[in-house]
């Protein structure tokens, strides 16, 4: 495998148009998909970290997560085949619990899946045709019911299972509203719809059987068990700003239709013209979202209603009103807030509230910020920043700075930072931005819009453009590595421009087709491009002509890439191969194993290599390229990848792709190790800022310094009147607490005596109580006693009064029961007796009663007979009358029927009147109210309005007296000015002057050139001629040595020979001596012999000699003589040069004087350049003139001593020349000649000098 390793570090991008796309995880994350992942997403520390899809994934379709938090479903389509895939986020990283993949019946995408309230089941709709909705026991991949949803193919919008019960479900689509139940292993539909079939296009739980229903016609239906209970519909109204608010203007309970109610307290206008606008769009309700007070929902674009519910009523009323803001950035912001809000979501604590739009965006807003705005609707804020929403077509990234820079079909640029993970900048266009290419620096960028190509600045708060280029529909360019050129692709014909003179240079044409993408090297000497037309060219710069070339019709390319080293080109296209180009030949092709690569990127190290496809992956891949498929493959985007890149450092790795995504990867090797490059410089923090922008923001500082310095000054003049007066009333206050203290001192002393004296009395009558007390009660105490003997006497009488009494009692009860047994005895006697006789009359009675009774039946029967003849008679009269009244009466109970409903609703009529006679009598005690406060508000207005009529009065006194100082002011500036003309006019005669002695000095520099030639031609003469000297000095030389050797051996040959003549007595030693000299000097010297045996070369020898000295001697006459000429030339020249060098060096002395007389009263007139620059190009002709002459290098002082020594080197090389001519032989000076001294010399150039 590779050994190179991309892990996703953060993204900036969301696919709006998956269901279900935004949910809290907890308080502070969320989860929602970008790319093909999901995104783990922390507000407050805006960390993120990644779910990534399935293997060969083709995007998510659908979201859902369990109720405890616990478990994410995800619905995607891999191989065109439907996938569920269920996730445990409870692990870190999440990992994969169950995936849902083999299924027993037709489907081809889940498009909606909502978890039970226990998280145990799982509910799954397809997607037509088939329409499944599947009920799983999902931890053990079971189904436990399957039903078709709808039978006529309608598309089906979302499912979901009841909150607070397993079995109950509910399915809304186009023209469906159903619930069902889970019973016996079966799904059972348990309402029936009435009244026609509308678009449901949202639902959402909020009670136990109560569900609110969204429809595409604005309506939000209540339903409870499947009956309707509550109705109402948004529609858009046109309000008197142009501007569009929404009115609730209808609203039903049941199936009776009730007066509009719009808000808590409907006005009049409210009531009376809502007909009017029935004919306007309803907005449609895409989203709901319960909370604990009610529910939101979607109204329409770029707007939430929030209702809340209604007390002793099973109804709810609007009470806050959501909008998505205006987008300043935006090239229409008239509809930049027109954004459908397909989903939305409130935090667990419900403190926030979450939406997604249908254009990719994430907005988010504080509870308790919509209760704080009353009256006026409260405003989203972007949850992170604004996000592409559509397909991102170029990418770029610069060295200095962590910017990404990136273009959209939205008609965006962006600029992004991937160190903070920031959006640093972002601007809006009318035309659609194809290609993209930041400047190394970061500063700039060069943009290719449909209709031009822009060059432009990237300022600290704005993208401003500010060359542009005729160039249409450019889809690529790039800039250069250095920066100092960029390229620009117009159809088949690369431009390539400059950045410094911001010209086109070069224009480089070759390709039949369009050219899909451009590299250069590393030194930009050159530039590779390919294109569809299946070339691939490398262009050199210098010549404007391809270098080496490679053309492969079958393949359209599609990307291309060049190796660091700058001889390996990478290409990939249409033909599923990545190509390694070299000497206009492909050295190797890789198979991409059925898929199209897209796009390509090297390092800059070159060990590492990614790939983008067309299906959304990328794979890295160390380089050199393997044989073998060995390549880490990612998941990334959900479309087909358009741009890669790679930082300067190798670290991060940038991809974007058609699904308006930006991912950025940290590389890695496969050690975990980061692959990194030595950074010399830290990324540069400077922006740029336009001067205009820094002088208003000056401006604005300094008004705000006047203004905060004038409040300063009123309030303090303020504190010291408030102090004044405080000081007034402590004074006051005091004296009085004073003269207050002093009274209650008087008082308290008063009350002191009081309170002694009041003690002493208190005391002594303390003391006569007392005193009395014991009297008392020792008088008490002896007549008790006296009463106590008294009362013991009486008890004792008492006590045998009642034992006597007792006695009696006792007798007179024994004597009563006697008394009642002997009266009870008679008693019962005397009723027995009697009871006897009513016995004997019993007997009798019932004798009687038999009898009567058989008289009884017989007159019954005859009076029975009787009665039935005249029953008949009575029946047949009654049965007509009968049927005469039942007629009647149908009639009646027709009529009264009719009355009664009359009567129902009239009094419905007068009940809803009188509630709205109450609404309106309270509505207009509030409004009372409201006008007196409003009229308190006017005449607080009114009492500022006059402060301010007096302040501005002040000001406007305050204006007078400055404009009559500025009048003043004018006039000494014109006095002022017309002494700086009077000036001028001085100096221009002056500065006629300078051009005039310029010109003598140019032609003085023309004549010392002209001198220096001569000087160098005459060089080159003496030079040849020392040549020649040298020569002759050295055949000369040679001569002398060989006379000299000649003369040691006739000196030898002498000595040798005197000795042989002292034998000449003896013949025999003499022959010797003389063979021994014939041996030694003829065989050793045979060659001196023949030259001095040859008389005749001798003498021409001689004669050459005489006449090469004669030829040295004149040759050294004439060099003294050009010698003393030259040296007179040159001290000519050097006196005229130290006169012109005075001459200038005055006139500069003098141009100083002037320049700085002028300075001086422009100084004294604050008349400088950065305030007057209309007058800076009449004052630089004179100051820019003098560096231009090239006399004015250096001053005085530096050009003579220059001058001077080059002289006096000069002098010393002359010298040494003279001296190594006089060292040579036979060279003399001619007639006495003698040079002077350097010493000198210079001593008398110094003298002339000064």
């Amino acid at each position: 495998m590779s050994t190179v390793v991309a892990q996703a570090l953060h993204v900036f991008g969301f696919r709006s148009h998956v269901a279900n796309n935004i949910f809290f995880f907890d308080e502070q994350i969320i989860i929602f998909p970008s790319g093909n992942h999901c995104v783990k997403y922390n507000v407050d520390q805006k960390w993120q970290k990644f779910i990534p899809g399935s293997d060969k994934s083709q995007g998510m379709l659908a979201l859902s997560i369990s109720p405890n938090r616990r478990y994410l479903a995800i619905s995607e389509t891999v191989q065109d085949r439907p996938i569920i895939t269920i996730y445990e986020l409870s692990s870190v990283p999440c990992r994969k619990r169950k995936v849902l993949s083999n299924f027993d019946f037709p489907a081809q995408k889940f498009i909606s899946m909502s978890f039970s309230p226990d998280s145990k089941y799982l509910l799954t709709q397809s997607s037509p045709p088939e329409s499944n909705l599947v009920y799983w026991l999902w931890e053990k991949q079971k189904v436990m019911a399957i039903i078709k949803s709808d039978l006529q193919n309608n598309p089906i919008y979302q499912v979901s299972i009841n909150p607070q019960d397993n079995t109950q479900i509910c399915v809304t689509g186009n023209g469906m509203f159903k619930l069902l139940r889970f019973t016996e292993g079966t799904l059972r539909q348990t309402n029936f719809q009435r009244g026609e079939p509308q678009n449901y296009l949202a639902h959402a739980w909020i009670a136990e059987e109560k569900i609110i229903v969204g429809t595409d016609t604005g309506k939000l239906l209540l339903f409870e068990s499947g009956d309707q209970r509550w109705e109402t519909s948004i529609m858009v109204k046109d309000t008197d700003d142009g501007s569009k608010s929404l009115e609730i203007i209808h609203e039903s309970e049941s199936l009776i239709e009730f007066p509009p109610i719009s808000s808590p307290v409907p006005s009049f206008e409210q009531v009376t013209t809502t007909a009017s606008h029935n004919q306007l769009p309803m907005p449609q309700v895409f989203a709901i979202a319960t909370y604990s007070k009610g529910f939101a929902c979607s109204a329409g674009p770029g707007r939430v209603l929030l209702f809340e519910k209604v007390e002793e009523k099973d109804s709810y009323r609007e009470s806050r009103e959501i909008r998505i803001p205006i987008d300043p950035q935006s090239n229409d912001p008239s509809q930049s807030d027109k954004q459908d809000i397909l989903c939305m979501c409130f935090s667990p604590s419900e403190e926030t509230l979450i939406a997604s739009t249908g254009k990719n965006q994430l907005y988010s807003i504080t509870m308790s910020l919509t209760e704080i705005s009353k009256g006026e609707p409260a405003h989203f804020e972007y949850l992170m920043y604004p996000l592409h929403s559509a397909s991102i077509t170029s990418l770029s990234t610069c060295i200095r700075k962590p910017l990404i820079a990136t273009c959209s079909l939205d008609r965006s640029v962006r600029i992004w930072n991937y160190e903070s993970n920031t959006l640093e900048l972002f601007k809006e266009y009318q035309e659609e931005a194809y290609t993209i290419s930041l400047h190394p620096s970061g500063h700039f960028i060069v943009v290719g819009f449909a209709d031009k190509l822009r060059l432009m600045n990237l300022l600290i708060d704005d993208i401003r453009s500010f060359k542009e280029y005729s160039v249409r529909g450019c889809k690529e360019c790039a800039f250069s590595n250095g920066g100092h050129l960029f390229a620009a692709v117009s159809g088949n014909v690369i431009h390539i421009f400059t950045t410094t003179s911001l010209e086109n240079i070069t224009n480089l044409k070759g390709h039949t087709g369009k050219i899909r993408s451009v590299a250069w090297n590393t030194d930009d000497s050159k530039l590779i491009s390919a294109g569809t037309d299946g070339a691939v060219y490398e262009w050199n710069l210098s010549t404007g002509k391809r270098e080496t070339e490679c053309v492969l019709k079958s393949c359209s390319y599609n990307s291309v890439t060049i190796s660091p080293d700058g001889k390996i080109i990478f290409a990939v296209g249409s033909d599923q191969t990545l190509k390694e180009i070299a000497d206009s030949s492909v050295l190797r092709e890789m198979s991409a194993f059925d898929v199209i690569y897209t796009a390509i990127i090297i390092s800059h190290s070159g060990r590492m290599m990614f790939v983008g496809t067309s299906v959304g992956t990328i794979r890295a891949m160390k380089y050199p390229l393997p044989v073998q498929k060995e390549f880490n493959e990612y998941q990334a985007h959900a479309g087909p990848i358009t741009k890669m890149s790679l930082t300067f450092d190798d670290q991060f790795l940038l991809t974007v792709a058609e699904d308006g995504c930006l991912f950025t990867w940290k590389v890695y090797d496969k050690d975990g190790r980061g692959i990194k490059r030595e950074r010399e410089v830290g990324f540069a923090e400077e922006v740029l800022v336009t001067k205009t922008d820094m002088e208003e923001k000056a401006q604005v500082m300094l008004e705000l310094k006047t203004r905060v310095e004038e409040l300063k000054m009123e309030n303090e003049y303020q504190l010291r009147l408030k102090d004044m007066n405080y000081s007034e009333k402590i004074k006051d206050l005091t004296d009085k607490f004073i003269q207050e203290m002093e009274s209650l001192k008087t008082k308290n002393q008063v009350l002191k005596t009081e309170k002694e004296r009041q003690d002493i009395a208190h005391h002594e009558y303390i003391d006569e109580l007392l005193d009395k007390q014991s009297r008392e009660l020792q008088d008490l105490e002896c007549c008790n006693n006296q009463k106590l003997l008294l009362e013991y006497e009486k008890y004792q009488e008492l006590q045998l009064k009642s034992q006597r009494m007792q006695e009696e009692y006792e007798k007179q009860l024994r004597d009563n029961d006697e008394i009642k047994s002997q009266a009870l005895e008679e008693l019962t006697e005397f009723y027995e007796a009697k009871l006897q006789e009513k016995t004997s009359l019993l007997e009798e009675a019932q004798e009687d009663v038999r009898q009567q009774l058989r008289e009884f039946e017989e007159t019954k029967k005859q009076i029975e007979e009787d009665e039935d003849r005249e029953i008949q008679d009575i029946k047949t009269k009654y049965e007509k009358k009968l049927r005469d009244e039942k007629e009647s009466n149908l009639r009646l109970k027709g009529e009264t029927g009719i009355m009664r409903k009359k009567f129902s609703s009239l009094q419905k009529e007068i009940e809803e009147r009188t509630n709205d006679i109450d609404i309106l009598k309270a509505e207009q005690v509030k409004l009372q109210g409201v006008i007196k406060s409003l009229e308190k508000d006017m005449l607080g207005l009114k009492r500022e309005i006059q402060e301010r009529d007096e302040t501005i009065q002040d000001k406007e006194k305050r204006i007078y007296d400055l404009k009559k100082k500025n009048q003043e002011l004018e006039k000494f500036k014109f006095v002022l000015d017309y002494k700086i003309k009077e000036l001028k006019k001085q100096i221009e005669p002056r500065e006629n002057e300078i051009k005039v002695m310029k010109e003598q000095i140019q032609e003085m520099e023309s004549e010392l050139e002209r001198f220096h030639k001569q000087n160098t031609q005459l060089e080159l003469n003496i030079t040849e001629l020392w040549q020649k000297l040298r020569a002759t000095d050295q055949e000369m030389r040679k001569e002398q040595q060989k006379e000299r050797d000649l003369e040691a051996l006739v000196r030898q040959f002498k000595t040798d020979l005197h000795n042989c003549v002292a034998y000449i007595q003896e013949p025999r030693l003499l022959k010797e001596k003389i063979r021994g000299l014939f041996e030694k000097y003829v065989q050793r010297a045979d060659m001196v012999e023949i030259a001095g045996l040859n008389s005749d070369l001798q003498q021409e020898y001689a004669r050459q000699r005489e006449h090469l000295e004669r030829n040295l001697a004149t040759l050294k006459k004439k060099v003294v003589k050009e010698s003393e000429l030259h040296r007179s030339d040159y001290v000519r020249i050097m006196q005229e040069n130290v006169s012109l060098i005075k001459e200038i060096n005055e006139l500069r002395r003098e141009l100083k004087l002037t320049r700085s007389q002028v300075y001086d009263l422009e100084a004294a007139l604050k008349l400088t350049r950065k305030m007057r620059p209309q007058e800076s190009p009449e004052i630089a002709p004179t100051t820019d003139k003098a560096p231009v002459s090239p006399t004015m290098r250096l001053n005085e002082q530096e050009e003579t001593e220059r001058i001077i020594e080059m002289q006096r080197l000069e002098i010393q090389r002359l010298r040494d020349q003279i001296q190594e001519q006089e060292q040579i032989p036979g060279f003399h000076t001619i007639a006495g000649i003698r040079l002077p001294s350097l010493i000198d010399s210079e001593v008398d150039f110094e003298v002339h000098a000064k």
